[in-house]
């Protein structure tokens, strides 16, 4: 009966056998290196310099186009993004057994498909809806698409009533 009770208490996890240290050792590895006042001052000069050129970019109109300072951005956004991750976030391949990392990477390609997804049905249906109206305007002479619309005279509109 005691050779029972020894095998229940391993299956319970009441054993004798040292796993509390394993147990802690593993939990140590598993949780990231929390930073140091040097990281996180790293990771805050390069915020402050990834948002003072943006803002630089944008106030001293650098781009003539509208579209190049938008994909300038938009890089700028992404970098930052990173940098917040790593050095506020502590995410590397290491931390959590990588676990962080792979749910980010899942998530950023669930993103991806969500909006590139949302854009093509979008296009088709705004391309499916009306086929013949992007066809139509295009054939129309100017004088039918530019005529100015006349204000009705000034009798009519007197004698305009407002229904209750």
């Amino acid at each position: 009966m005691s050779a029972h009770h020894d095998h229940a208490d391993l299956a319970s996890g009441h054993g004798h056998h040292g796993h509390d240290h394993h147990d802690s050792h593993d939990a140590h590895h598993m949780h990231a290196d929390h930073g140091s006042l040097k990281s996180y001052a790293a990771g805050f000069i390069l915020s402050v310099i990834l948002t003072a050129i943006p803002f630089w970019l944008v106030m001293g109109k650098v781009f003539d186009k509208s579209s190049t300072t938008g994909l300038v951005l938009l890089g700028f956004a992404a970098v930052q993004i990173v940098v917040h991750m790593v050095y506020f976030l502590h995410m590397n391949g290491k931390s959590e057994g990588g676990w962080s990392m792979l749910a980010l990477l899942f998530t950023a390609m669930l993103v991806l498909i969500m909006m590139s997804g949302s854009l093509w049905v979008m296009y088709h249906l705004n391309h499916n809806m009306m086929p013949g109206m992007m066809h139509e305007m295009e054939t129309k002479p100017e004088s039918i698409t530019t005529t100015p619309t006349m204000p009705a005279p000034a009798g009519e509109m007197k004698n305009m009533r407002t229904m209750p």
